[in-house]
C-alpha cells in the first residue's frame, strides 16, 4: 500500500471534495468558518498538502450538506471506472 498522498486515488478524492464544496457553493472562506479553521487549511487539504483523516473527512462532507457515505460511494464509483485503453490506429 502506498503511503503516498501523491496517488491517482488521492488526486480523484480531492478533485471531488473541490467539486463537492463548489456544487454546494461553499467557498474555501466559508468552509474554514463552518470548520472554525482557516482559509488556509481548507486550501492546503484540498491541494493535498495536508492528509485528511477520515474524521476530518467526515466534518467537511458534514459542513458541505453531504455525509461520509455519499461522499465516500461517488468516490468508489470514480476509482473503479475501467480506465480506457487507446485505440490503435486504424491506418
Amino acid at each position: 500500500m502506498e503511503k503516498s498522498i501523491f496517488t491517482q486515488q488521492y488526486r480523484v478524492l480531492l478533485d471531488l471534495l473541490r467539486e463537492r464544496r463548489r456544487g454546494a457553493g461553499v467557498t474555501q472562506v466559508e468552509l474554514a468558518k463552518r470548520l472554525r479553521r482557516t482559509q488556509s487549511f481548507v486550501s492546503k487539504a484540498e491541494r493535498g498538502e495536508i492528509r485528511l483523516d477520515v474524521v476530518q473527512l467526515r466534518t467537511i462532507c458534514l459542513a458541505i450538506g453531504t455525509t461520509l457515505g455519499e461522499f465516500i460511494a461517488e468516490f468508489e464509483r470514480r476509482i473503479s471506472r475501467p480506465k480506457r485503453r487507446p485505440r490503435p490506429d486504424s491506418a
